[in-house]
Formats: structure tokens, sequence, C-alpha cells
């Protein structure tokens, strides 16, 4: 037994020393015929739904200890070759990544020890781009980091370098490393990536979503974009959505691929619904719907992003006012060539016969926003001021369908909102700030015009002139602008007008289908929303004494809310005075129901 046990302890460490022989021998093999295999996974935006880039995974021989990158690059640094095993993935990479004609940014991971040799690392780095016909401007280097250091200086110096080029920086696992915030305030990266573990659970983790939440304003100030790494299930997908990150990675999204998508399923698209970030103001959500992102279309030719550079290059020279054009995948729009910023480029040493004969989606520089031809002038303003200031100054495409239309220009987004912002000035009821008679009859006949289907409110308050005339015009205002701040709360924004007309009459235009569940919450909460108005007394007796127009004095009631509501049939050629008409005499018939009433007038349209 004991020459057993002896044997067995001297025969181990021979043993060990052999298998790490042939793993080492297996792993220079795999250096020797570069046998790795490069997966890359979408990075998403997480309000428009497009993909941005994609993150460059390695993987070793499918059939080998070396498969997993975990076991591959630790057998590397155990034998200092990193940086040679990265250089290699890197190349294989980026000529790949050529080679499926894939879009947007490529993210590729590097060490910090090859970010600190810059006058080797970045000369094979941008050499093997050259070869590739690929723009520095699409590479970002992904900053790993799995140990402390010390030289922040020098990585500071290290990254200016490479951003000389035109390449961008982003650090990797934010929150996991020892320094990834000294990092980050060192560096000042274009991307940070919060470490999966900070995003798995997140929905039901307090401390999590906080973590978040401050990178996500720390990202704000410092000019960085955040992408949420591990993004898995649906509920995390939704609460990095509400704490404002703009971007995701993760299997739900997408999983690494050897041949990834450029487009994403339609079924991935439905999970990516915008979660709602605060209220609007409300002025204008429903009549915004009268002017829409074709308005402002403008016609532009497109491209296939396989067309050579020269051949853009001669459309450009061909057409001297033309000032972008857009550039389509298998029929869909990806992005946008500025005619400026490529004769630029082409105008450099070389670049003509470097770029001339290859594809043209080398000089799509950023991603564009891409909206669909219905969406309210309204609402894209909005966008601009949630998305990157860019698309200002460079445009946007315009689609339906899916399908490319034409562009927008900021300049002409900018004129047309500020139209309809002193439009709606000019006609605005300057108590409640809701639109007045004009807009509201705009509203309808655009309704009318287009043939949407919507039903008519007319709301009017009962015993409002003896309470104006007892209690004072102060607080007779304050109950017409509680009355307007419920019509505002109970409404659809984004389908539903509310105007006044003036004094204590208001419209409110319903394409909301549970319309009348929305009026009988008005009627619900009116009396709760006046009661602090009333002296104690008045509230008890539900009234009041006080002289009529005739100066008898007579019981007054509290003011109650009465609405009046017509469904108008739009298959019936119906005029907006016969709607105003109609809309008039069905409040008329609510007034003579007592209290806060609602009236359905069933009857067609004369």
């Amino acid at each position: 037994m004991m020459e057993t046990l002896t044997e067995c302890v001297e025969s181990s460490p021979r043993g060990t020393q052999l298998e790490s022989a042939q793993m080492l021998a297996s792993f220079q093999k795999v250096l020797a015929d570069r046998a790795l295999t490069p997966l890359y996974q979408p990075i998403v935006d997480l309000q428009f739904g497009r993909i941005i880039g994609y993150e460059g995974l390695i993987r070793g021989p499918s059939d080998s200890p070396l498969h997993a990158p975990t076991r591959l690059f630790g057998l590397a640094r155990q034998h200092g070759q990193t940086l040679e095993l990265e250089r290699i993935c890197r190349r294989i990479h980026i000529e790949k990544f050529q080679a499926l004609g894939l879009a947007g940014k490529l993210f590729l991971n590097m060490s910090p020890d090859a970010l600190l040799m810059p006058a080797r690392e970045l000369q094979g780095c941008l050499a093997h781009m050259h070869e590739a016909g690929m723009c520095p401007g699409n590479i970002v280097i992904e900053l790993t980091e799995s140990e402390a250091t010390s030289s922040y200086s020098l990585l500071r110096q290290a990254a200016q370098e490479f951003r000389g080029p035109g390449l961008q920086i982003a650090i990797d696992d934010l929150g996991e490393g020892f320094s990834s915030l000294r990092l980050w305030s060192e560096l000042r990266p274009e991307y940070v990536k919060i470490d999966k573990y900070f995003v798995q659970g997140i929905d039901s983790d307090a401390v999590k979503r906080q973590f978040v939440r401050s990178i996500a304003e720390m990202a704000q100030q410092s000019k960085s974009e955040v992408i949420a790494e591990g993004i898995e299930t649906e509920a995390e997908l939704d609460a990095v959505q509400r704490l404002g990150i703009r971007y995701g990675q993760g299997y739900l999204l997408a999983r690494p691929s050897s041949d990834p998508v450029a487009i994403l399923p339609p079924a991935t698209l439905r999970l990516l619904t915008p979660a709602p970030t605060g209220r609007r103001p409300l002025m204008n959500d429903a009549y915004k719907s009268v002017a829409t992102a074709r308005k402002i279309l403008r016609s532009v030719p497109a491209v296939s992003d396989s067309t050579l550079t020269n051949d853009v290059y001669d459309i450009f020279k061909k057409q001297p006012e033309l000032q972008v054009l857009a550039v389509l995948h298998d029929g869909l729009p990806i992005g946008l060539i500025h005619r400026l910023r490529m004769l630029d480029r082409l105008a450099r040493p070389y670049h003509r016969e470097l770029y001339g004969n290859k594809p043209c989606n080398q000089f799509i520089e950023n991603l564009p926003l891409i909206v669909d031809h219905q969406t309210s002038l309204q609402d894209l303003g909005y966008l601009f001021t949630e998305a990157n200031p860019h698309h200002l100054a460079d445009g946007f495409i315009i689609t339906e369908q899916g399908k490319f239309l034409g562009v927008g220009t900021g300049f002409d987004l900018i004129r047309e909102i500020t139209q309809i912002q002193i439009h709606a000035a000019r006609y605005a009821n300057p108590l409640t700030q809701l639109p007045g008679n004009v807009p509201i009859n705009e509203h309808i006949e655009a309704l009318l015009l287009n043939g949407e289907p919507f039903a008519v409110c007319y709301c009017d308050l009962d015993h409002f002139k003896a309470f104006n005339d007892l209690y004072s015009y102060r607080k007779g205002d304050e109950v017409i602008q509680i009355t307007a701040n419920l019509l505002r709360e109970y409404i659809d924004p984004a389908v539903d007008f509310v105007g006044h007309i003036g004094g204590d009459d208001f419209i409110v235009i319903f394409r909301s289908l549970n319309w009348r569940e929305r009026c009988h919450n008005v009627l619900d909460r009116f009396l709760a929303a006046t009661a602090y108005l009333y002296k104690p007394v008045h509230l008890l007796k539900g009234g009041y004494f006080a002289a009529n127009r005739q100066g008898a004095e007579v019981f007054h009631g509290l003011i109650s809310i009465s609405l009046g509501v017509v469904e108008v049939d739009v298959d019936m050629p119906y005029s907006g005075h016969q709607i105003a008409e109609l809309a008039a005499s069905v409040k008329t018939e609510a007034k003579k129901i007592p209290g806060n009433s609602l009236f359905v007038e069933r009857r067609s349209l004369p």
C-alpha cells in the first residue's frame, strides 16, 4: 500500500508536465495555423432597435480543450504570448468582418499591455485595416481590464495616440475589475460597458438598479455612451430601458454567431418598445398628428452598400447640389453618406486609390436616425432630444413600412416645429394653455380628411357662474384649471386631443377606443378635485344660497361637470360645422342630467 502511494505521488508531476507540454504544443499550432473562429455579437440601440455594431469574440478549435476562450487566453498569459494571440485575433476579426459585409462598428478586445505599446500595436492594427479596406472610424478598441494598473498617465497618452487615426475607446466590464472607475476618469472612453453581473437580475435588485442609474448619470457628464451587457430576460431589458441606458448586448437580443444578423428579427424588435421616460407637455400632443415627417421629406438617391466608392463619387460630381445620399442593405436603409466628408477623405493622399474600388459602406460614419413617414413632427423633435446630437446636423432617414422614402434635415424640422409652436401659441387659451377654437377646428378637419374615426366630447361646467360670483374669479380660474388638468390626465396623449373653447367650455377629441372609461374617470374625480375650494358648510350642504340674475336668493348646487359625446362615422360626408352643432346639442342634453353626467348621442348626424 505504501509503495503504491509513493509511486502515484512521484508520477503525478511527470504526468502534469507532459500534459502541459502537449497543451503548449497545441496552442503553438493554433497560433501558427490561425485555427481560430471569429464570432460577432450585435450591440443594439434599445430605443430604435438598430444594430450599431458587433463585439468580436473568438473560439479555438471545436475539437480541442482550447475551444473555450478562458482556457485559450489563460494559456497565452501563462506562456507570455497574450499580445501575439490578441494580434492574430484582431486580424482575423477585421478580415472576416469585411468579408461578411457587416455595417456599423467593430468592437475589438485589447489588454492594457497592448494599449501601452501604441507604436507597435497601433501600426499593426492600422495595417490590417488598410489591407482589409476598413475605415478606422469603424473600430472601437475595447479595453479589457483584468488586474490593477498604476500606469494611468501612460494609458491616457496611448489612448490619445489610438484616437489620432479615428479609432474609439471602450472600457469593458465596468464595475468588475479593480480600477475601472479610475480608468473611466482617465481615458474618457467613447463607450463604457456595464458588467453583466449588474444587469442580471437588475429588475429585482434595487442596489443594482442604483448602481446602473449612477453609471448612466456619470456617462451623461463624461459624454460616454453606455452599453449594458448580459441582457437575458425581458424584465432585465425593461429595467435597463427605464434607467435610460441607450445600448444593450445579450442573449435576449442576439447570440454570438459566425454569421450574425444585420437586422433584428421582428420578434426581437417587438421587445424594444420604448419605455416611458416621463410626461411630455400636452398642449399639442394630439394636434401634432396633423404634421408628420412626410412634410419635411426630401428625395435623394439611394445606393446599395456594395456600390463602389468611385461610383458614389461620380454621383456627387454630377449633382453639385446633392449633399447626402442613402445607403441600403438588401433594400433596407442602413446609413447616409455625406458629400463633404466623403470628398474630403478622398482628397487625402492615396485615399482615392485605396478606397475607390471598394464598397462605399466605409463612408457611413454615423448610424442615422430612421423614422417612419407617419411620425409626427412633435414626436420627431422629442426623439432628437433623446438621441445623439449629431442627427440634427447629419439628417435622418424617412421610411414607409421599412422601405426608404427620402431624408429629412434638422433645419427643416426646427423650422416646422417653430411654425407649429407659433401657430399654437397664437390660438392657445391664455389661462390653460390648451389649443383654442382654430386648432380645434383644424384638428377635426384633419381627422375627417384622413378618414380616421373619432368621438367628440363637449365638456361644460354646471353652476359655474354662481360659484364665480360668490367665491371670486380667482377661484373660478382655479376650477377651470382643475378641469383642464383632469382632461389632460385622462386622455391618451398619443392619440387624443383636448382643447379649450373658452370660459368653462372644453372639447376633447377621442381616438382612444376606451373613451367611455376615460370620461367616467373624469366624472368620478371631479368633486374630490374641487372640494378644497368650498367652505365646509357649503360642502356639507351640497351647495349654497346666492342671488340669481334676477336678484332673488336661490339655492345653487356645487359645480358639476357635464360631458356630451357624439361618435363620428367617417364613412358619411360630415362637415366640421355639422359635428360642432351636434356636439353643442349633446352637451345641452348632458346638462339636463343632475350632477356629474355623461350623455352619448346614438342618432346619426343630420
